[in-house]
């Protein structure tokens, strides 16, 4: 029985090696690992997620493995932590604007108490009152006194904390350096996309979207930076739905988003694109301290095709010149128009 074993193993590894070569991974053991899981078949869902990328011609980055690797043969508790460290940097990212608003709101406030303050006494001063009402007025001003008093002290108290909530963020994301999704949204994140279109722009047919959506700053400015988290969130599910047939979505920075579309002419990307931007007009967020319901989302969207000789830097670039087109039009549109 051993001697089967062993036999079987070396005809496995025989098949793992030339496919790797075949498809340029390099020679690690944790690619070696993934490959003759894959040969021995020993995860049919590992071998689904493989023959997709292969169907449908996409290159192996070196992320996508990493990737691959995680989802399929790491062990339990590798992943726990991995998806620990995403849960506590998101609440940090929460609980730190939360804290920034938090600061806003003391500030104004404080602002409103010496205006008080300012009036009560210019009232004392110019002695328009009866002695009876020259004491409520002093007693009302010894109470607002103090009101800003603890103000002040609470709006210090939260900027120590913000400070320290801040640190710990930097901690983490020095931690996180080798992360590939982005905490807020759960899409890849930036440097998953950097090395992805590298390698996927080594074959042709292949289209860039960048997504970013229009007047975001109206909405932190009006409704506060937790609402502000929430549409990218909801965008960001909007976005991974209508990918299809092997394209990924990727949250690129800021309000901005990217997917990359392999396979496909710029028409067909633009139409996806398309079905993108009415997916995000249907957003609709609820205000958890107000209530009130926030719609009228919308986005633009550039999208351009990988033509021979061009680099992935000359195809972010093109993408952006035709999301700036969008925007200087009006805005919520797919460009190029066709």
């Amino acid at each position: 029985m051993a001697d089967n074993n062993l036999e079987k193993s070396f005809a496995t590894l025989k098949q793992t090696i030339p496919l790797m070569l075949k498809h340029k991974i390099p020679a690690i053991p944790n690619n070696y690992a993934l490959w003759y899981t894959y040969v021995s078949n020993e995860s049919p869902e590992l071998k689904n997620a493989i023959d997709y990328v292969l169907d449908n011609k996409m290159q192996f980055s070196k992320i996508k493995t990493k990737e691959l690797y995680r989802n399929y043969l790491a062990e339990a508790e590798e992943v726990s932590a991995w998806e620990l460290r995403q849960s506590v940097e998101a609440m940090l990212i929460e609980l730190s604007q939360s804290l920034r608003d938090t600061r806003s709101e003391t500030t104004s406030f404080k602002e409103t108490m010496d205006t008080c303050v300012d009036d009560l006494t210019k009232v004392e001063k110019e002695g328009l009152s009866v002695i009876e009402v020259m004491a409520l007025v002093r007693n009302l001003v010894e109470n607002t006194q103090n009101i800003r008093r603890s103000t002040i002290n609470f709006n210090a108290a939260l900027k120590d904390a913000q400070n320290e909530i801040e640190a710990l963020r930097g901690q983490l994301e020095q931690s996180q350096q080798e992360a590939l999704y982005d905490a807020l949204t759960g899409l890849c994140n930036r440097r998953y996309f950097d090395e992805e279109l590298a390698t996927q722009s080594l074959k042709p047919n292949l289209c860039l979207i960048l997504v970013d959506l229009d007047y975001f700053k109206n909405i932190n400015d009006n409704y506060g930076h937790l609402m502000g988290d929430l549409i990218l969130k909801a965008t960001a599910k909007k976005l991974q739905a209508t990918c299809r047939d092997g394209a990924q979505a990727f949250r690129f920075g800021g309000e901005e988003f990217a997917i990359i579309v392999p396979n496909v002419n710029i028409a067909k990307a633009r139409s996806m694109a398309e079905s993108m931007r009415k997916a995000i007009e249907k957003i609709r967020v609820k205000d958890k301290r107000t209530g009130e319901i926030l719609g009228d989302i919308a986005a633009s969207f550039g999208v351009a095709e990988l033509i021979k000789g061009m680099n992935p830097l000359a195809l972010v670039e093109q993408a952006d010149k035709q999301l700036y087109e969008a925007k200087r039009l009006g805005r919520n549109r797919v460009m190029p128009m066709m």
